[in-house]
């Protein structure tokens, strides 16, 4: 366990001042954040941006508005984050879960425990651990880490965890060997995602990486 502490505090402190700090997660409020998380799925984050900000300039970034706009409207809105017709039923879903459990408050849901706020968001059709935990995380300031493919490289190919991990078993390596701190688990996350983009491909490119230096294996296809 020790050992597993000290290997994850170098690989933050190596990313760290590679790349520095890295202000996630984009979004001026609790909701465009939950929205965000919701449309990252399968696309950039370039292209969210686009989307958000169609929904900020028709007016319809709050949860009414979403709630109650006509599906085909919502579509075209939200057409530049990709799969915009699924999306949409996702965000709607979330909506109708939203109203018809706490009447569209959000402030309610910051007042419920995380295990069972993270339970009733896994309930959501279109929302996964993945999906759940970015908005724990990041519009509610819960001390959850996020996982993700990026993460899952990195850790198998530096021999901290075996290949076939699920989700749940990739988690509990950084939340039983790290503190519990939200900005921490925010930074560290981030981190991963820059190294995981520039580095830690499918196909690895380890020559300059910050963790080159770091034991490490190279096959893993884990995406």
């Amino acid at each position: 366990m020790q050992k597993t502490r000290e290997q994850l505090q170098t690989i933050y402190d190596l990313l760290f001042e590679r790349f520095g700090p890295q202000h996630w997660w984009p979004g001026q409020t609790c909701f465009e954040i939950i929205v965000g998380a919701i449309l990252t799925q399968n696309t950039n984050w370039t292209n969210v941006e686009k989307a958000i900000v169609n929904l900020q300039q028709a007016g319809c970034l709050e949860p009414d508005k979403i709630h109650e706009i006509e599906s085909a409207e919502l579509e075209k809105l939200i057409r530049p984050a990709g799969y915009f017709r699924l999306k949409t039923k996702r965000l709607k879903n979330f909506m109708q879960w939203l109203f018809d459990n706490y009447g569209g408050d959000l402030d309610v849901l910051d007042q419920i425990e995380t295990r069972r706020l993270r339970e009733e968001l896994l309930r959501v059709s279109g929302i996964g651990p993945e999906t759940a935990d970015s908005i724990l995380l990041y519009a509610f300031g819960r001390p959850v880490f996020v996982v993700d493919a990026y993460t899952a490289r990195v850790a198998v190919r530096h021999e901290l965890i075996e290949p076939d991990i699920d989700y749940e078993q990739l988690q509990y390596l950084f939340e039983a060997n790290l503190e519990p701190d939200v900005a921490r688990f925010n930074e560290f996350h981030a981190l991963l995602v820059c190294v995981g983009k520039d580095f830690c491909k499918p196909k690895p490119k380890c020559a300059g990486c910050p963790l080159e230096a770091l034991p490490h294996t190279i096959p893993c296809e884990y995406d």
